[in-house]
């Protein structure tokens, strides 16, 4: 991964190479009055992350750090969440914070790819739905909430490269640890519904979607990102529309005030912002849809192994995977029993067992798992551990699907980063 200033510290940057910190960070540019001039794209991210627009931007000068920003990236209405990237904006949450069961709307992750959209306005927003349909359409959200059936449901949406960090040799892209994963409730219309309404032609194959962010390049002739998934998905019931997150507006930064909920595939699938889903007869060749975007090896490669582009292919359904959410990696006790608990998920599949071990593998209990709430969320699992005595140990979680497929020891590597569903260790000392 590039140096990002979340990786290095806003300050520090400042400090070595305040011309180059102003460049990588918001994309400003000196001019020779020695003010600094903000590029759309990089006001774009100021404003991002302290949360409003800036007036007076243009009075802004060289090297400036906005107050908001002074604790090293807050997002406004994110609580806790590690800023990975910042142009464009990548945050994970602790796993420790993930320990509700429906994940609060301030700690949903974030992954963006392009510079959102400034100000975006649900009662001015439109969606089309176009290509090979019967009957184009464009739908406002209040033509979406009064012509089809407004359902709820807690969907997982999961980074594909969640866990990148831990290959060895590095993968390029965002070093995700853990927390590039979440389960919230959503509010919208099913997407079926929406295509069957447009009327679905014969011979379609691939729905294409397209949002209202920008490249951060500026280049308004580039999408950030514009993926799709195959037909029979786009027509599962639990892919939704979505326009409301835990009951309340969905956070700008996951896509205010519409976007895509693809669960159980990888969350680029889910576009946000979204303006456009059109119909096609192929495969979609959008933006991180081609190349090795999203792809993976169609057979076991080794660790450093250069592969063709033929090579890849298509990341569908997610494998299965768990989180340990209590207690915090590094916890410490003066008990010798402690719940354990978290949550495990699966694609397409169901989560079967979820199993503990604090002898480094050499046995295992089985974890107390609860079924999933709906189709696409994920499962709440817990567990009474009893230590035998003081010292140094690690709490291993292993999640089996409804396959019989389990969870790895080790990362199955690929040149991408994607796809890491090794067991998840946290440590705890017993004092």
């Amino acid at each position: 991964m590039g140096e990002t200033p979340a990786s290095r510290g806003l300050h520090a940057l400042y400090r070595e190479d305040p011309d180059r910190a102003d460049r990588l960070l918001f994309g400003r540019v000196t001019h020779p009055d020695r003010r600094g001039f903000l590029k759309g794209a990089g006001l774009g991210v100021m404003a991002a992350l302290v949360g409003a627009s800036i007036p007076f931007h243009r009075n802004i000068p060289e090297h400036f750090i906005p107050v908001a920003l002074a604790g090293e990236a807050v997002i406004r209405g994110k609580d806790g969440l590690v800023v990975l990237n910042d142009r464009p904006l990548s945050a994970e949450t602790p796993a420790h914070l993930l320990d509700d069961a429906i994940t609060p709307r301030e700690r949903h992750f974030i992954r963006n790819n392009g510079i959102p959209p400034a100000g975006a306005d649900a009662a001015g927003w439109t969606l089309a739905i176009d290509g090979l349909v019967e009957t184009p359409l464009k739908l406002g959200i209040d033509d979406l909430r009064r012509k089809f059936d407004v359902v709820t449901a807690a969907l997982t949406l999961e980074c594909a490269g969640n866990g990148r960090a831990f290959f060895d040799p590095p993968a390029d892209g965002a070093q995700w640890t853990y927390g590039a994963v979440a389960c919230s409730e959503w509010t919208g219309v099913r997407l079926a519904d929406v295509l069957k309404a447009a009327g679905v032609k014969a011979g379609v194959v691939y729905t294409a979607h397209e949002g209202a962010d920008t490249h951060p390049s500026g280049d308004a002739g580039r999408h950030p990102i514009s993926r799709g998934v195959p037909i029979a998905k786009a027509m599962e019931p639990n892919t939704l529309v979505a326009f409301a997150q835990n009951g309340g507006p969905i956070h700008p930064m996951n896509g205010a005030p519409l976007r895509l909920v693809v669960p159980g595939w990888p969350g680029s699938c889910s576009q946000k912002w979204l303006t456009r889903v059109w119909l096609r007869d192929r495969v979609h060749d959008g933006a991180k849809m081609i190349g090795t975007a999203y792809r993976v090896p169609g057979r076991p490669v080794a660790p450093g192994e250069r592969l063709d582009e033929a090579a890849f292919v298509i990341i569908g359904a997610m494998p299965v995977k768990s989180l340990i959410t209590h207690p915090a990696t590094g916890h410490r006790t003066p008990s010798r029993t402690l719940e354990a608990r978290g949550h495990a998920w699966a694609g397409e599949r169901t989560v079967e067992s979820v199993r503990l071990s604090i002898d480094f593998g050499a046995t295992w209990t089985e974890a107390a798992l609860d079924p999933p709430v709906n189709a696409g969320a994920w499962q709440n699992w817990r567990a009474s551990i009893a230590f035998p005595g003081p010292g140094y140990y690690e709490i291993w979680a292993r999640a089996t699907d409804s396959e019989g497929v389990g969870q790895p020891h080790a990362i199955a590597w690929n040149p991408k980063g994607y796809l890491n569903n090794a067991l998840h260790r946290v440590a705890v000392t017993v004092v």
